[in-house]
């Protein structure tokens, strides 16, 4: 780190503005947006506000990330497989069966589901957070649709080309390679007898807040970006429709949630998804990446039971423990939170992206109040976790440099091994004092460097992605 914080003490103001300055209109001329809604403002495409002062990883805290991830991700994958099947966790009385049987993320068109591999969690985003004490915790599991993997590959560009040569010479992993190691993700769930299996990633559409990270992952993989009425049903098997006809379609990297992926078996009036497909995905006809079902792991009161699950399938301890936390569906806790509330966050266990959530020390009475009575009169629906002092990390606010406090999600690829990105997406609360990291909420988005130990430097794997033309960052330093 010593090296980075050297060479910034040597720029000027007026040269790390410029070289903000130019990293910005790099990232708008790539048309890096977000969109988010509003019942005022409707539908607005915004520029994902982006530092230049990239968030550093030791390679002692990668290593215990690294660990904890890939033990966490097995364990999670070992759970939503029992619990769709045999039901031993519940049998053994780990997890009560109410908690798990009343989850809104529960699936019950896949009881009895064998995906391909035994795989139910191929891509996952966790979001890591360091309290002021520098114990790491994980804060939630994504393991539905989880985004923002375009904004790390797109945020590393630019800043590669804003400080190229101390890049080089801090030894950071490489996360180019990320498209190379999805596909061979997807790959790998090709049903059996498929040679060159048909890849697809299917989005809900334009108007959709990640769309240009569905458009982009498509075609950084070099597959076909497909909507729900591009998809249909045949004899069984899905096809693509295309100026030649129908092309048979093997796997589907859907970033659709399950409610619209079908009509048939999911909500009725979905436009989005494809009449019957679910059928083909339980025959073995399809694959989907993630699997149907896999948001049970997303719901915040079996996030509180991810140490005993770890420990009931791999017979381990955790390595990343979570936030400690309080489930309101149990009285005791529930009273706990009540008298509390001003010093903790409360969280609906289905939200995600900054909503349905209210933090304490930040709230009026009024909002307490409400959200009282909200937990009142569904506890099931709400945790609580005491408000951590998150880690800061040095932001351009302005003209100057100010503390921001960060989160940090890695992503996951569990295809024939677990592998976790070695960086990651580091979003950043911009307004002064806030714990709010989503973009929907103002937050924005820092490169993060995970610096490699001498023994274990790599060489970066090729990238596909192609090259853009020199921009006013290229030459900076």
């Amino acid at each position: 780190m010593a090296p980075f914080v050297k060479r910034i003490d040597q720029l000027s103001k007026k040269e790390i503005l410029r070289r903000k300055s130019a990293a910005e209109s790099a990232l708008l001329q790539a048309g890096i947006t977000f969109t988010i809604y509003g019942e005022q403002q409707g539908q607005i495409d915004r520029i994902f506000p982006f530092d230049i002062i990239p968030r550093i990883i030791a390679p002692d805290d990668w290593d215990v990330i690294e660990r904890g991830l890939k033990q966490r991700i097995y364990a999670l994958n070992q759970f939503i497989n029992d619990i769709y099947n045999e039901k031993k966790i519940i049998k053994d009385k780990v997890i009560p069966e109410e908690i798990v049987m009343s989850a809104k993320s529960y699936r019950p068109q896949c009881t009895g589901l064998h995906p391909p591999k035994e795989i139910w969690c191929h891509i996952t985003g966790t979001d890591i957070v360091r309290n002021s004490d520098g114990q790491l915790y994980v804060l939630e599991d994504n393991l539905r649709c989880p985004s923002g993997v375009s904004y790390v590959l797109e945020n590393r560009e630019v800043l590669k080309r804003t400080f190229p040569v101390i890049f080089e010479r801090m030894s950071v992993y490489p996360v180019d390679d990320y498209p190379n190691m999805l596909y061979d993700t997807l790959n790998y769930l090709a049903p059996e007898n498929v040679d060159s299996p048909n890849i697809v990633v299917l989005t809900p559409g334009i108007y959709n807040s990640a769309y240009f990270e569905h458009s982009f992952l498509s075609r950084q993989m070099g597959v076909q970006l497909v909507e729900g009425a591009d998809l249909v049903v045949i004899d069984g098997f899905v096809y693509m429709r295309t100026i030649y006809g129908f092309e048979r379609v093997d796997i589907i990297y859907r970033r659709i949630d399950d409610d619209f992926i079908d009509p048939l078996s999911f909500r009725k009036d979905s436009v989005l998804g494809i009449p019957g497909i679910t059928e083909v995905y339980q025959s073995g006809r399809i694959a989907f990446a993630n699997g149907l079902g896999t948001g049970i792991a997303d719901d915040k009161a079996i996030y509180t039971y991810v140490p005993e699950i770890i420990k009931y399938y791999m017979d381990e301890d955790i390595i990343l423990p979570n936030v400690p936390t309080y489930l309101c569906v149990d009285e005791k806790q529930r009273q706990y939170v009540i008298r509390n509330i001003k010093k903790l966050v409360v969280k609906s266990v289905n939200e995600s992206g900054g909503y349905g959530m209210l933090i304490g020390p930040h709230s009026t009475r009024e909002q307490r109040i409400n959200f009282i009575e909200k937990i009142n009169s569904n506890p099931r629906n709400y945790i609580a976790q005491p408000t951590l002092n998150l880690s800061c990390v040095p932001t351009i606010i302005d003209d100057h440099f100010e503390p921001r406090h960060v989160d940090f999600r890695p992503y996951i690829l569990y295809g024939e091994d677990i592998w976790v990105m070695p960086g990651g997406l580091t979003r950043v609360a911009l307004p002064k004092d806030s714990l709010v990291v989503n973009s929907s909420q103002g937050g924005g988005s820092k490169d993060t460097w995970v610096l490699q130990s001498p023994e274990r430097k790599s060489k970066s794997v090729p990238s596909i992605i192609k090259p853009r033309e020199v921009t006013a960052v290229e030459n900076a330093e």
